[in-house]
């Protein structure tokens, strides 16, 4: 086996892998937004969260680790919408809220 060609698997591991954790992590920002539009009684639209951040951070337990930021749609009277967030460090919940109307 050549270098590139090691090189080449690595980083398709790598990607991989993000990918992986990427899916883990919009699953849980979905059940949380859920959860927390539940608990507000409002509704939530759309039905899922989409990545509005994605950036590298120190985490608290690991020397790097990434912060996503996802943003939601809800409504409390079912016309007007507003925007809900949910950010994640690596696999730990930062915050979660509803927020002002959304543009």
């Amino acid at each position: 086996m050549t270098w590139g060609m090691l090189l080449a698997v690595a980083l398709l591991a790598l990607l991989a892998g993000f990918w992986h954790s990427s899916l883990g992590a919009r699953e849980l920002a979905n059940r949380l937004a859920m959860d927390t539009c539940e608990s507000a009684n409002v509704q939530m639209l759309d039905g899922t969260v989409a990545i509005h951040r994605l950036r590298i951070v120190r985490g608290a337990d690991a020397p790097l680790a990434w912060r996503r930021t996802y943003v939601f749609d809800y409504t409390e009277d079912g016309f007007s919408r507003r925007r809900g967030f949910v950010v994640l460090t690596g696999d730990s919940v930062d915050s979660v809220g509803l927020g002002p109307r959304a543009v």
